[in-house]
C-alpha cells in the first residue's frame, strides 16, 4: 500500500495545503518518511490523516464558486469500531460546509472494506447541505463495500452504486467530473433505494 499515491494530476489546479480555507492548510509532507499505517501496512506520506486509525484522505479539488469538493480515500472505512464518519464529518466536512461547500464527490476505489454502524452522521451531513442543493456521492466503490453501505442504509443520504461505480474519472478535469456526477444525480438517478 505504500506505493499508492493520492491522485496528483490536478495539483496544477488545486493543492489543499496551500489553500487558506482548507482544513489541511499549511500541512507539510515528507516524500521519504513513512509514518502513517493502516493496520501493519505503511501508506504513502502524501495521504492526510483526520483522526481515523484505518482511513485516510486527500482533498483533490475544491471549487468555492461551484461549491463542490472532491476527496480520494484509502483504507478501511470502519464506522462500527472507529466511528470514522464522525471524524470525517467533524474534522473535515464541517469546515468545508462553513466555507459554503455543499456538494461532495468521494472517490472510494481504494476503500477496501466498509463496516457500518448507524447512519446518524450521514443523515446530519445530508441535512446540513440539502437546503443549499447539496448532495454526497461515493464513486467507484467495490461491490462488497457497496453491499455493506446498503446494509447500513446510507443510500438514503448518499448517492452510490450502479452508474456511480464505474466512472473513469482520471482523464477528466475536476469541473467536468463534477458536471458529470451532478448530471447523473439530477437526471433521476437519485440515491438508490433498496
Amino acid at each position: 500500500m505504500h506505493d499508492i499515491e493520492p491522485y496528483y494530476r490536478w495539483r496544477g489546479d488545486y493543492i489543499a495545503d496551500e489553500d487558506s480555507r482548507s482544513p489541511f492548510y499549511g500541512r507539510e509532507y515528507s516524500e521519504f518518511e513513512f509514518t502513517n499505517k493502516i493496520y501493519n501496512h505503511y501508506i504513502h506520506p502524501q495521504w492526510d490523516e483526520f483522526g481515523s486509525l484505518t482511513l485516510y484522505t486527500k482533498i483533490l479539488f475544491v471549487d468555492y464558486d461551484d461549491q463542490f469538493a472532491i476527496f480520494e480515500m484509502i483504507g478501511e472505512w470502519n464506522d462500527a469500531i472507529y466511528n470514522d464518519i464522525m471524524y470525517f464529518k467533524r474534522n473535515l466536512i464541517n469546515e468545508l460546509i462553513d466555507e459554503s461547500i455543499f456538494k461532495y464527490i468521494i472517490i472510494c476505489e481504494n476503500v477496501l472494506n466498509f463496516h457500518s454502524s448507524d447512519d446518524s452522521y450521514y443523515e446530519e451531513w445530508y441535512e446540513d447541505i440539502k437546503e443549499d442543493g447539496g448532495w454526497i456521492c461515493f464513486i467507484n466503490t467495490y461491490k462488497h463495500v457497496e453491499d455493506e453501505m446498503k446494509s447500513g442504509l446510507l443510500q438514503y443520504f448518499v448517492n452510490f452504486g450502479e452508474i456511480f461505480s464505474d466512472i473513469n474519472w482520471r482523464p477528466l478535469a475536476p469541473n467536468i467530473l463534477f458536471q458529470l456526477i451532478e448530471q447523473y444525480i439530477h437526471s433521476g438517478v437519485k440515491r438508490l433505494r433498496y
